[in-house]
């Protein structure tokens, strides 16, 4: 099987929710323009029917990402056309599959592969998936903690294993640590056997950190941290994950070994993806490395050791608050003014 990571057109995009005949209705959130948390309007559409290649999904719950408030705001490209039902990741149960790959009832996850941009996403009671983004789980955890699951994870264990390759008994420093994929990274870390430093901006949060696994706790009140751990850690850090972007990354850069350290980019809690005046020959000088981490999704191996890890207790899982459908605009400006310490769920 296959996970998800592709990106391809969905069957008749513009209409895979209003689709000729489908006799039963569903609720669903819909974008009609770009714009604030107003523009999400909660609709009643008809449900969609599946055709070869794409499976009708019963949403029971998903994650809220920061990438769907981008795409909300219109700053995902010109390929995302709206009207548009945005969300990029799901579980739920499968209703129904032309080609008989999932039986009716099963339970999944789905994330990435274009959901809730090239064709409508998991905002809604159903949703219309291709195979190549649905991954099978066998779990016992509720909805509410398993719909936390999928993307967060994925970006972590991603930006860990492909994007830095690290390794055990090397140190690493989760930047914007408080975040849901930054408190992910350190669980995972911490049980990569990794010595693990974290950032927050609020003192107040370095018990939060330290519960997750953070051995150091670093106040990042300025942005400016690569004196300080260097008066501590002369030699540098072997990587940095960087989950505020830009803003930082030259500090982070300035952090990790010369040579032989790894940077790496996923977030942009600091709210810009671009770098002006950058020079590279200063900041990359000796051998460093920069690369990043855009998603290209789980295996199901790795979903279901995450999720057996969780269930097992082995691996912490950070939740926040629960929303109901109807309550998504309050759970987009929530996570907008970055309220919370952990994953936001919707609950379906």
């Amino acid at each position: 099987m296959s996970g998800p990571g592709c990106n391809q057109d969905g069957p008749n995009v513009e209409t895979t929710i209003m689709v000729e005949g489908a006799a039963e209705k569903m609720k669903a959130v819909v974008v009609h323009q770009p714009g604030g948390p107003e523009v999400l309007k909660l609709e009643e559409r008809l449900r969609p029917r599946p055709s070869p290649g794409w499976v009708l999904v019963r949403i029971r719950a998903f994650g809220l990402n920061r990438a769907e408030l981008f795409t909300r705001n219109g700053d995902s490209g010109d390929a995302v056309k709206f009207p548009r039902i945005i969300g990029i990741e799901c579980v739920g149960e499968v209703v129904e599959d032309p080609d008989g790959e999932f039986s009716a009832g099963q339970t999944v996850a789905a994330m990435m592969g274009g959901m809730g941009r090239d064709f409508d996403g998991s905002y809604a009671e159903y949703s219309l998936l291709p195979h190549s983004c649905i991954i099978p789980i066998n779990t016992t955890l509720p909805w509410e903690n398993l719909g936390a699951i999928p993307e967060m994870f994925q970006t972590a264990l991603g930006s860990l294993r492909i994007a830095l390759n690290v390794q055990s008994g090397k140190t690493i420093l989760i930047r914007g640590g408080t975040s849901s994929v930054g408190l992910t990274s350190i669980t995972l870390a911490r049980d990569m056997g990794l010595k693990v430093l974290a950032t927050t901006r609020n003192p107040q949060r370095q018990s939060l950190l330290e519960e997750n696994g953070a051995h150091e706790v670093w106040i990042d009140s300025d942005g400016e941290l690569s004196d300080r751990i260097r008066q501590k850690h002369p030699g540098g850090l072997d990587y940095v994950l960087e989950l505020l972007g830009t803003k930082t990354l030259n500090d982070s850069l300035s952090i990790i070994k010369n040579p032989g350290g790894i940077c790496c980019m996923t977030g942009i809690l600091g709210g810009s993806w671009e770098l002006n005046g950058w020079n590279p020959m200063e900041h990359l000088w000796n051998g460093k490395y920069l690369t990043a981490y855009s998603g290209e999704g789980m295996d199901q191996k790795d979903l279901q050791y995450v999720i057996d890890g969780v269930q097992e207790g082995r691996i912490r899982l950070n939740t926040d608050r629960v929303f109901a459908l109807d309550q998504i605009q309050e759970a987009h400006k929530y996570m907008e003014a970055n309220q919370a310490t952990g994953k936001c769920v919707v609950l379906i």
